[in-house]
C-alpha cells in the first residue's frame, strides 16, 4: 500500500453513537489534529451533532444515523448508498472508527472500503481481513478494560497520532450567557442566587433511577445548601421534569428543554456542581472542569467521568433490561458489586458535600457563581 499514516492529510472520524461517546474521543481528535496537521471530517449521528460545532479540532461533519446503531431514525439502503458516494467524492486518505468495546466496527469498516478508503483502522475482535487495513485485535473486556478515552487515544497512537494532552475537547461561549439568563428568570430561577444542576433524566430505562430517591436528594439538597435545584433533561422530558419539580417543592425550577447544547455546556461550566445519571451530561462536566456526583447504573464502567472532580455511586439494573450483549454480561458479572459505593440517598447527600467544598480545602463552597 502507497499510503502512510506520515502523510494523511484527510482523515474522517467514524463515531456514531452518541453525544457523550463523541467528547471522550476529543483527546484522541486532538491527538491526530496535532500530530498530522490535517483535515479532520466527523462521521456522526443526529444525536451526536449538535455538540460538534464547539469541538475545535473538528473540520467537518457529515451526519448518518447508521442502522447498526440505536436510535429512533429509519435508515434505507438508498441514504447509506448515498452516504457511500459522498465519502468517496471527499478522497479522504484514511478512516480511524473509534467505537465501545461491545460494538462491532465491520459495518462502518464496510462503508469505509466501499467508499474507497484506503487506509482504514479499528479495533475488532474477529479477522476483519480486506475491510481493514490496519487491525487492533480487540482484548476488551476478556483480557483487559480500559478507559473509552484511553482506549480511544491508544486507537490514534497505533496510526501514530503522539498524544499531547489528555483533556476533553468542549468550547463554550459567554455570549450565550443573557440567553441562559432570560430562560432562568422566565421559569423562575434567579442567577444571583446560588444554584446546583441536576439532571435525572435519560431516555435508557436501565439507566433511570428510583423517582422517590430523586425527590428526597432533591429536596435534602435544596434545604442543606440553601440553593436553588436546577432540573434539567433534553426536549421531550419536560413533562417528567415538571413533576419531578412539584414533587421537590420549592427551590426545584423545571429547566428541562429550555436549553440548546452550547447553553446547556455553559450553565454546566457556570455550575458548582452537577448531579446526574450516566448521560452525556457528565462528560460535558469532565469536559468543563465541573465537580459532577454520577448516579451510575451498571452498565459500561469505562464511561466514567475524565479527570474531573467525581464521586461516582452505582445502582444495579433489573435483570429484565440487562443488556443482551454477551459481552456486556460477562463485564456485569465480573464487576465487584461488594467494593462499589452505592447510590443511596444518604452517599450522594455524602458526595454533594464533599464535592461543593474546593479541592483540598475543609471550606464548604458556595453554590453558584
Amino acid at each position: 500500500m502507497n499510503v502512510h499514516w506520515k502523510d494523511c492529510k484527510k482523515i474522517l472520524c467514524i463515531r456514531l453513537d452518541n453525544m457523550g461517546d463523541l467528547l471522550m474521543s476529543t483527546p484522541a481528535f486532538r491527538a491526530l489534529k496535532e500530530s498530522f496537521h490535517c483535515h479532520l471530517a466527523l462521521l456522526t449521528s443526529a444525536a451526536a451533532a449538535p455538540v460538534t460545532a464547539d469541538i475545535p479540532e473538528i473540520d467537518q461533519v457529515i451526519i448518518f444515523n447508521a442502522p447498526w446503531v440505536k436510535h429512533d431514525h429509519v435508515a434505507t439502503p438508498e441514504t447509506y448508498r448515498e452516504l457511500v458516494e459522498t465519502l468517496r467524492k471527499e478522497r479522504f486518505d484514511a478512516a480511524i472508527i473509534f467505537t465501545v468495546y461491545s460494538q462491532n466496527p465491520l459495518p462502518a469498516a464496510m462503508l469505509a472500503f466501499e467508499a474507497g478508503i484506503p487506509l482504514r483502522l479499528a479495533y475488532c475482535r474477529e479477522n476483519p481481513y480486506q475491510l481493514l487495513s490496519h487491525w487492533i485485535p480487540d482484548e476488551e473486556p476478556l483480557h483487559i478494560i480500559h478507559h473509552q478515552v484511553e482506549r480511544d487515544l491508544n486507537l490514534a497512537a497505533y496510526a501514530g497520532a503522539e498524544v499531547i494532552s489528555t483533556k476533553l475537547s468542549l468550547q463554550t461561549h459567554e455570549t450565550h450567557w443573557p440567553g441562559i439568563i432570560k430562560k432562568m428568570r422566565l421559569y423562575g430561577a434567579d442567577h444571583l442566587k446560588p444554584w446546583i444542576v441536576m439532571h435525572p433524566m435519560v431516555q435508557d430505562a436501565k439507566r433511570q433511577y428510583n423517582f422517590h430517591k430523586w425527590v428526597e436528594i432533591g429536596r435534602q439538597v435544596i434545604a442543606r445548601h440553601q440553593c436553588q435545584l436546577l432540573i434539567t433533561g433534553n426536549t421531550g422530558e419536560e413533562a417528567d421534569a415538571e413533576t419531578l419539580k412539584e414533587a421537590i417543592g420549592e427551590g426545584a425550577v423545571n429547566l428541562a428543554g429550555t436549553l440548546s447544547v452550547a447553553e446547556f455546556a455553559l450553565l454546566i461550566r457556570k455550575s458548582p456542581l452537577v448531579i446526574s445519571v450516566n448521560t452525556g451530561t457528565i462528560h460535558i462536566a469532565a469536559a468543563t472542569g465541573t465537580p459532577v456526583v454520577v448516579l451510575y447504573a451498571l452498565t459500561n464502567l469505562q464511561h466514567t467521568p475524565w479527570r474531573v472532580r467525581n464521586e461516582v455511586l452505582y445502582f444495579d439494573v433489573p435483570p429484565a433490561l440487562q443488556s443482551r450483549n454477551v459481552l456486556l454480561q460477562y463485564s456485569y458479572h465480573r464487576i465487584p458489586k461488594h467494593r462499589l459505593k452505592k447510590a443511596t440517598v444518604e452517599n450522594v447527600l455524602k458526595a454533594v458535600d464533599k464535592l461543593l467544598q474546593p479541592a483540598g480545602s475543609s471550606t464548604e463552597k458556595k453554590p453558584g457563581i
